[in-house]
């Protein structure tokens, strides 16, 4: 008989009215953190490819030569081409993120998707870094 009983609540403690929309806030919680990570880590591609513009820009600078003029050329390249993988990067992830809020919005779930951005930026950045060492070796 005492399973009857109610058992009494700790007014300390405060029930969720609508486990829904706190589910859906901590999901879009979730999706804008890691929005911001997509925002950090395209960034460091970024100013990666602008700090190896520069760094060498200045070593052309300092002493102008042949092999440093070939290497502040493919530096341009490789930079530009980290820039706009960054841009991209950038644009996709921003892309990914309004999708996934209005999916949520509209009470459905978010989808994972089968091929995740991340290594598609893994696998290009590879692919750039090959090609990169490709060309200074066979430049020499």
């Amino acid at each position: 008989m005492s399973e009857d009983k109610p058992k009494p609540v700790d007014q300390r403690v405060h029930q969720a009215v609508d486990p829904i929309s706190l589910a859906s806030f901590r999901t879009s919680l979730a999706l804008d953190r890691t929005m911001l990570a997509w925002i950090r880590t395209t960034l460091s591609i970024a100013g990666f490819g602008f700090g190896m513009v520069g760094f060498f820009r200045a070593l052309e600078k300092q002493s102008p030569s042949v092999e440093s003029i070939r290497l502040h050329t493919g530096a341009i390249r490789f930079g530009t081409t980290l820039v706009v993988f960054g841009i991209v990067s950038t644009i996709l992830a921003a892309l990914s993120h309004w999708r996934s809020l209005r999916r949520i919005q509209r009470g459905e779930n978010p989808v994972l998707t089968h091929w995740p951005m991340s290594i598609t930026l893994a696998l290009m950045l590879s692919i750039l870094g090959l090609m990169g060492l490709w060309f200074v070796f066979e430049q020499e």
